[in-house]
């Protein structure tokens, strides 16, 4: 192939009007309303941020100074940068409501090489943030036990990496699969589970500061920032995976009963509820009890210990427990949806977008599913947390650059939602996003270039070749 042809394909795009077709006539059941998504959304954003990382933050560890209560601000930043990007994944989900969120995105406005690229990360992002936030419901399911007097091994209940005598963290593995078994069943069926789940969540944080705020020792809030800014904007890249659930929702577009109406409302209602209770939990938990005191994996059991509240740790961490799950299911239904979408596309074997009769990619979704588990499984908290959150960062580059892009290329598509302060807002949310990528650990960083290389040779000996929209592509339709 001469030398233009070659660079051509590597940035040809997905036509707009293909995607409409294929979201209109789409295996996937529509059964979704505006506040199932919004669960979907809120699911996906609060649950491990309160649960496990704003302790692992506020006391730090391995080496990484404490933020202390100043974990606020790390939220606050974190969300920030976050809601430029929502906001950039607002105007597309409005406009093109497609399963595969940025990857479809970064398809349509940038081409294909760019579009692979953000899919292939996401497949290894979305399966890792299901491990971590496992592994934070394992630490409240031990914690339950305890409280009523059952002591699981501790070879069971932590890697071998934590240093703890530990072998495998077996509650973190079965949540995964459990949690894989409910997706399998349809997206009616994990669509009630996520809306009842979700609310039990919300009662839950808004229970923990309504009670939380009367053993308030404002004592512990001396010193605030007690290793100065730095560690908060450190922090703010470590919990930045605690904001954005949303890209995950977006990726069940073509679930939704009405996608571009729905689709950005609930975007910006899921950040900003969950944004809200992320600030006042903060604040409870680091009055309640000293930072350097927090248990980093289950922060506010063990707050609710310190004051002497035995029987309402316990019960929270059972609560705790379901709460998490919601953000286990909403991104392993954002890999199985973008795995999906880049076999339909041809850009991965056409085997992996076959559905059941209930709508349900279900060779991806156990396929995920038992990778979530292992990963989980068998590594710490911080690590996964790390590598889950540079990937969502360079997603969230990639829409923003998108959405600038897509609007002056396409100034006449209907846009169901319109970005405000165009270039302005998805600029900012490019320089937030690379300022925080650039704040994680060295080691992170070539992680993730080792699977953007693995993904290379998987594009040029594999896709390229075989996308629909090379015209040389074998074309086979989807096996039954």
């Amino acid at each position: 192939m001469s030398e233009p042809l070659f660079f051509r394909s590597l940035v040809r795009r997905k036509p707009l009007d293909q995607i409409m077709a294929e979201a209109a006539n789409s295996p996937l059941k529509k059964t979704l309303g505006l506040w199932h998504l919004t669960a979907l959304g809120i699911g996906g954003i609060l649950g491990v941020g309160i649960f496990s990382l704003a302790g692992l933050v506020a006391r730090g560890g391995d080496g990484v100074p404490g933020v202390g209560p100043a974990v606020l601000f790390s939220f606050l930043i974190a969300g920030l940068a976050s809601a430029a990007a929502a906001l950039s994944y607002a105007e597309f989900t409005g406009m093109v409501p497609r399963a595969g969120s940025a990857y479809t995105y970064g398809y349509v406005a940038l081409g294909e090489l760019v579009g692979w690229f953000i899919g292939w990360d996401l497949l290894l992002e979305y399966v890792a943030v299901a491990a971590v936030v496992s592994i934070g419901v394992a630490g409240y399911f031990q914690a339950f036990l305890g409280g009523v007097g059952v002591d699981m091994p501790i070879w069971l209940t932590s890697t071998v990496d934590e240093g703890k005598g530990g072998f495998i963290n077996l509650p973190a593995i079965i949540v995964c699969l459990v949690v894989t078994w409910i997706l399998s069943r349809g997206a009616r069926a994990f669509g009630r589970f996520e809306l009842i789940a979700v609310g039990i969540k919300v009662l839950l944080v808004l229970g923990i500061v309504g009670l939380g705020v009367f053993f308030i020792n404002t004592d512990n809030y001396d010193p605030f920032m007690p290793n100065g800014f730095s560690s908060v904007i450190t922090g703010a890249a470590t919990v930045f995976f605690a904001v954005f659930g949303y890209d995950a929702m977006s990726t069940a577009a073509e679930e939704a009963k009405d996608g571009p109406k729905h689709m950005p409302r609930a975007i910006v209602l899921s950040l900003g509820i969950a944004l809200v209770l992320y600030i006042g939990a903060s604040l409870v938990l680091t009055g309640m009890q000293n930072y350097a005191d927090i248990d980093t994996r289950a922060g506010f059991a063990s707050a609710f210990n310190s004051v002497g509240l035995k029987n309402v740790a316990t019960i929270l961490s059972i609560f705790a427990v379901v709460s998490i799950i919601t953000v286990v299911l909403t991104f392993l239904l954002g890999v199985t949806r973008v795995w999906f979408s880049m076999s339909r596309d041809g850009l991965l074997p056409r085997w992996f977008a076959h559905t059941d009769k209930r709508g349900v990619p279900n060779r991806v979704t156990w396929i995920a599913g038992c990778a979530a588990a292992f990963l989980a499984g068998v590594f710490p908290i911080r690590e996964v947390a790390e590598l889950t959150n540079i990937g969502i960062l360079a997603a969230f580059v990639v829409v923003c650059i998108a959405v600038i892009v897509f609007r002056y290329t396409r100034p006449d598509a209907e846009r169901a939602f319109r970005l405000p302060l165009m270039p302005v807002i998805p600029a900012f949310g490019v320089l937030a996003s690379g300022f925080l990528i650039w704040q994680l650990d060295d080691l992170t960083k070539l992680r993730f270039l080792i699977w953007l290389v693995i993904g290379l040779a998987v594009y040029f000996g594999y896709s390229r070749r075989h996308s629909l929209l090379n015209p040389n592509s074998p074309r086979h339709r989807i096996p039954e």
